[in-house]
């Protein structure tokens, strides 16, 4: 009544948003549709999960169920350690039949009387609210949600990978509730928080990473929960450049510059796209390469088979904790072609500027807006790298969230640049920069062209060009972009298909 009849889209695209108001509702998985609509009185538009069970949400019947529960105590535990999630589900749903009955299976004693439609609704709840996060698993499920944030008591807020910052329509009216809530989702994963240890830093079962912070004591609005989102495909490079964060002759210069080991960092702020560049750009570490992944918790992907995947241990006992700075210095060891660090904030960035100096490849993130702000961060405390090691650094990716021209809003690589030396006499840092974006037009620019050190003096004499022919280089880069640009043509975008297609052409000879 008061917003009209909502458009059903089955499926969304990125050319949807625009100006105006929006009003449609697309379907997600689990019979679970997604209402989205403009909001007058709010900058941000309205997102509401409608839910199979909306009808008995405030019926009482899912407690009345809970309580039942307590008799079928002892077939949850038989599969409360379970890794299979099908047998969980199968387990819930066969006692859920056991206490509830329909017209369709008699009149047992001591069971709840439902019809055949709130057997199916419960179905759903008990799924949902055993197996999933409860209310917020819709917003989990679906994958056009990028971050689930709950800044205390007031309403959820998610990013819409196209509609961007929406406010949900699941609200916490009391600090009571929203404690108990968190307190929930944080056992739930294995994590649980306390009034000693109120932080907890966790993945989710599908990967996605998870901050809670538990109290009032700490967050004067209450406890809060941010929920960073995990694809279970990653985004290809070819993806990110249908998207508009890089062109293919970026793309292709990264090919070229990983292809021959050079050490690369991709920086940003956060929410930047470091993580997604970085799995992005993995593809093209040479196929056959031995990878070893260093993370605080689990967000790389990596699509080469030889990959040993290492996390950080935390514990409240310092003794029995691994952190970075012990899984790089252990890696050291393992004969790495590539050493990837999910992301550097102390004393193991010393370790990987050390590993870098003994030919070990790296690639990271980093927090730091631009080069200046980089070398000053990792120059100085507490990561402490000597500034003659800084030149060890072969390229550094500025990542950013930026408005576009037409007024929206997207990830764009803003500039690569190439480290090249330091100079002890001026105390200062020499760095190229090859690609840059420019913001009027939304076009990149290749101040680089002819004129970049690592293509010239590194790359292509690796690849066994005289020095006199150095400059052929660049013929084989707008090669290697027109083979990407034929790729992205064909629909061959998917990460792992990309690498397969890669790592063929590498066997061929096509794209060494």
């Amino acid at each position: 009544d008061k917003v009209g009849l909502p458009q059903l889209v089955p499926r969304l695209h990125k050319g949807m948003k625009g100006p105006g108001n929006n009003n449609i509702i697309y379907p997600i998985s689990g019979g679970v549709f997604i209402h989205l609509y403009s909001n007058v009185h709010d900058s941000r538009d309205r997102y509401i999960a409608v839910e199979p069970a909306s009808s008995i949400l405030k019926s009482g019947l899912m407690e009345a169920v809970d309580r039942k529960l307590i008799d079928h105590v002892d077939e949850l535990k038989e599969v409360a350690t379970s890794e299979d999630r099908e047998e969980r589900v199968e387990v819930l749903l066969s006692i859920l039949e056991k206490v509830c009955r329909t017209d369709q299976n008699g009149r047992r004693r001591d069971t709840i009387q439902v019809t055949e439609e709130e057997l199916k609704e419960l179905k759903y709840l008990m799924i949902r609210d055993k197996e999933g996060l409860g209310v917020i698993e819709p917003l989990v499920s679906d994958p056009y949600i990028e971050d689930v944030s709950c800044s205390g008591v007031g309403p959820i807020f998610v990013e819409h990978k196209i509609f961007g910052g929406l406010t949900a329509g699941i609200e916490f009216e009391t600090m009571e509730e929203l404690d108990h809530f968190v307190i929930k989702l944080s056992e739930k994963i294995g994590r649980p928080v306390t009034v000693r240890d109120p932080i907890v830093d966790a993945t989710l079962p599908d990967g996605s990473r998870i901050n809670i912070v538990f109290g009032d004591d700490v967050s004067k609005k209450g406890s809060n929960f941010t929920i960073r989102k995990f694809s279970a495909t990653p985004m290809s490079i070819l993806d990110l450049v249908g998207g508009g964060t890089l062109s293919f002759e970026m793309a292709a210069y990264m090919s070229l510059v990983l292809g021959s080991g050079m050490n690369t960092f991709v920086s940003g702020e956060t929410a930047s796209g470091k993580t997604t560049m970085l799995n992005a750009i993995s593809t093209f570490i040479p196929p056959n390469s031995k990878i070893v992944s260093i993370e605080d918790t689990p967000e790389l992907q990596v699509p080469h088979p030889n990959w040993i995947r290492e996390v950080v241990r935390n514990s409240s006992n310092t003794a029995s904790s691994v952190t970075m700075f012990d899984l790089l210095r252990a890696a050291l060891r393992q004969r790495p072609n590539e050493i990837i660090i999910g992301e550097i904030r102390g004393e193991e960035g010393a370790i990987a500027f050390q590993a870098m100096q003994t030919g070990h490849s790296c690639m990271a993130t980093f927090h730091a807006s631009s080069v200046e702000r980089l070398i000053q961060r990792i120059t100085g405390n507490p990561i402490n790298v000597p500034k003659t090691y800084i030149d060890n650094l072969n390229i550094v990716i500025i990542m950013s969230a930026v408005r576009l021209p037409d007024g929206s809003t997207g990830r764009r690589i803003l500039n690569i640049n190439e480290i090249i030396e330091y100079d002890s006499e001026s105390d200062s840092f020499g760095f190229i920069e090859v690609f840059r974006w420019d913001p009027a037009t939304d076009n990149f620019e290749f101040p680089g062209y002819m004129n970049t050190n690592i293509l010239e003096n590194v790359v292509a004499v690796r690849r066994g060009i005289p020095p006199r022919e150095s400059r052929s280089i660049y013929e084989v880069l707008q090669q290697r972009a027109d083979v990407l640009r034929n790729l992205y043509e064909t629909g061959k975008t998917n990460f792992y298909e990309l690498h397969n297609v890669l790592s063929q052409a590498y066997r061929e000879g096509l794209f060494r």
